[in-house]
């Protein structure tokens, strides 16, 4: 199923959205656009905004902890076949393990977190989340399932971000 999903998206991207995937998933490298929301967040929206913010951020620092420092540490699995893929995009991605993808991890941690903070905004961050992963299979960095297990990694670290310091709060006090 990897195999197949992978050849198909690869295969049916028109050159403009190739290059749409491409320039949101740049824009996402290093944790740039959720950095960039969460300021936004904090300066537009008030309290409310910089408690999202942080909670976002939080949910990614804790999801790239998972998925870049541990996950891609115990799997060892290489890359997609560079053979699968009709473009050339195959030739500049990461050496590191192909399980699981780091980047939608991220996309989907900020924006899981900030949704049930603020609808309206986590509504908007799920567009780019999407692109990004998607963009992570059609170029051929990772299979499908690899950018499953980030967006289970993304779940699991925003509810931890949301929660965990109100259960912590509750045991200590």
């Amino acid at each position: 199923m990897d195999r197949h999903v992978a050849k198909w998206l690869a295969a049916s991207a028109s050159p403009s959205v190739h290059r749409a995937l491409s320039a949101v998933e740049e824009t996402a490298e290093g944790t740039k656009l959720w950095w960039g929301a969460a300021a936004a967040m904090a300066a537009a929206g008030g309290w409310r905004g910089r408690k999202t913010a942080v909670a976002g951020l939080a949910a990614v620092a804790l999801a790239q902890v998972v998925a870049n420092g541990l996950c891609k540490h115990l799997a060892d699995r290489p890359r997609p076949p560079k053979q699968w893929f009709p473009h050339d995009e195959t030739e500049d991605r990461p050496d590191s393990s192909s399980f699981p993808s780091g980047h939608t991890a991220a996309a989907v941690a900020f924006t899981a977190a900030v949704a049930p903070a603020w609808p309206p905004v986590g509504a908007l961050c799920a567009v780019p989340a999407a692109m990004v992963a998607i963009e992570r299979v059609q170029s051929g960095a990772h299979y499908p399932s690899d950018v499953a297990a980030g967006a289970a990694i993304g779940l699991a670290s925003a509810w931890l971000a949301r929660h965990a310091p109100r259960l912590l709060l509750r045991k200590w006090v």
